[in-house]
């Protein structure tokens, strides 16, 4: 999938949380209620941390340099562990910090309805952010289960954009429920735990997306089925007998390829150079993701 696919889901994830931030904060000064704070301090913290993902996909296109010879690809994974962060402290620990201070609340929860009448808004337009981001997935989940295709992506900045809108689909249902039992109980015991069960959910969420960004920020290879496509497209070239080894390199939307390969017999080293180009340049055409391909030919690894 296209970076500018990426870029358009963030996007609508951006303008859909920061209405509802609005919305949220609104109801949770209006109404006192501690779920509905966590919930706008959330929505509020998915907007900085959309912003610092788009912010990384665009230092990712600058160009190489002497400086840094292989691009700028890999900061995107730098800013979504940024986020990873970001939602854990700013929205998960403040959001059980929160819940903790209102357990010890004692007066009743001033106009529920108007908090439910948001969260029930909020919920419709974050439906429609994550069933975006899901039409971006199914172009490249290919027929993998969801957690398993947020275990194998390459693409950082459509992981996380999928784990905050998850979390925030779930958090909504969640201080709904609080605020309705709270009101229906009279008892806001309910919307503070309300609060503390959100917080303990994006602090999970927050953990996953970094362990996945972190295997990123390390040097993770391609996709496996992608690395199976490339041997078996090198293999299937007529000047070459078998690929002896190949090291393969993510680097956001770019991918680096360094391969040893056993050449057929009989080829001069002027004609072997000739083929290993031709090869180099069909491998290209065929992979266009591939910005640096390293090709050296050997007779055994």
């Amino acid at each position: 999938m296209s970076t500018n696919q990426n870029v358009k889901s963030i996007l609508y994830a951006l303008v859909a949380n920061f209405a509802v931030a609005c919305a949220k904060l609104f109801a949770a000064i209006f109404t006192g209620s501690g779920s509905m704070m966590a919930e706008s301090i959330h929505s509020f913290a998915d907007c900085s941390n959309q912003g610092l993902l788009l912010l990384g996909v665009k230092n990712s296109k600058r160009p190489p340099s002497s400086d840094f010879p292989l691009g700028h690809g890999k900061e995107i994974y730098f800013w979504s562990f940024i986020v990873a962060i970001v939602l854990f402290c700013l929205g998960g620990v403040f959001s059980i910090y929160e819940g903790i201070h209102k357990l010890h609340a004692t007066g009743p929860l001033k106009s529920p309805m108007i908090a439910i009448g948001i969260l029930i808004f909020s919920i419709i337009v974050e439906g429609m952010a994550f069933r975006s981001c899901l039409k971006s997935i199914e172009k490249v989940r290919a027929g993998r289960s969801y957690w398993q295709w947020f275990k194998d992506s390459r693409q950082s900045e459509l992981v996380v954009v999928f784990g905050e809108d998850f979390a925030a689909l779930i958090g909504l249902f969640v201080a709904l429920m609080a605020i309705v039992l709270s009101h229906v109980t009279g008892n806001v015991i309910y919307d503070a735990i309300g609060s503390i069960i959100i917080g303990c959910l994006l602090v999970v969420i927050a953990v996953f997306i970094g362990i996945e960004v972190k295997n990123l920020l390390i040097g993770q290879g391609v996709e496996k089925t992608l690395k199976d496509e490339f041997k078996q497209f090198i293999e299937a070239d007529e000047n070459i007998e078998a690929v002896l080894n190949m090291v393969t390199l993510q680097m956001g939307s770019d991918v680096m390829v360094a391969l040893k390969a056993k050449m057929v017999d009989g080829q001069s080293a002027k004609e072997m150079i000739h083929s290993i180009n031709a090869c180099e340049q069909k491998f290209k055409e065929k992979f266009p993701q591939v910005m640096w391909l390293f090709f050296e030919p050997d007779i055994a690894d």
